[in-house]
């Protein structure tokens, strides 16, 4: 049971930290569609792909004292920070994680806006259909957000991006 646990506590480790609910929600993701161990599952929902059981286990490291979340009001709405804990570190520095390196990767995705994310989490969501038929159903399902033809397009080349970087990450990290 842990051991999915254990592997969030690793990528929020490796992003030190990650501002935002649905960007969490889309860098784990992002990283399960790009071939890392990630086995949540998902489901489309308002602002994308959605996992229930990502947020309970969010929520149980957060009871366990292992992640830390701050919830502050940002202007109109409430924002959640995560972090990990001293405990946190401690835990899975005794944990014996098989894991390939993500370090690149996360970095990489926790630096991109949550809005870029809930496009390109999209984009891979429908993946199997045509590039026309992904860029309707983005405009389609996505028409408050605004997306560009433009932005589906840099969404398209950022995940050839990510996936080279997954592929290209060196051992030791």
């Amino acid at each position: 049971m842990m051991k999915e646990h254990a592997k969030l506590m690793k990528v929020i480790s490796s992003a030190g930290e990650i501002i935002g609910r649905k960007k969490l929600q889309k860098m784990i993701y992002i990283a399960k569609k790009v071939n890392l161990p990630f086995y949540e599952k998902y489901n489309f929902h308002f602002y994308g792909p959605y996992s229930e059981e990502l947020t309970l286990r969010i929520e149980e490291l957060c009871n366990l004292g292992f992640i830390h979340e701050v919830h502050e009001k940002k202007g109109g709405y409430f924002q959640y920070r995560y972090s990990l804990t001293d405990n946190g570190s401690e835990f899975l520095g005794h944990y014996d994680l098989d894991m390939p390196p993500l370090k690149d990767c996360i970095l990489d995705l926790n630096e991109q806006s949550s809005r870029f994310l809930e496009l390109v989490s999209t984009v891979l969501y429908f993946e199997g259909l045509a590039q026309e038929e992904v860029k309707e159903k983005v405009f389609t399902l996505k028409s408050k957000q605004r997306y560009t033809e433009e932005e589906v397009l840099e969404a398209y080349n950022y995940i050839e991006k990510i996936r080279g970087l997954v592929e290209e990450e060196p051992a030791d990290q």
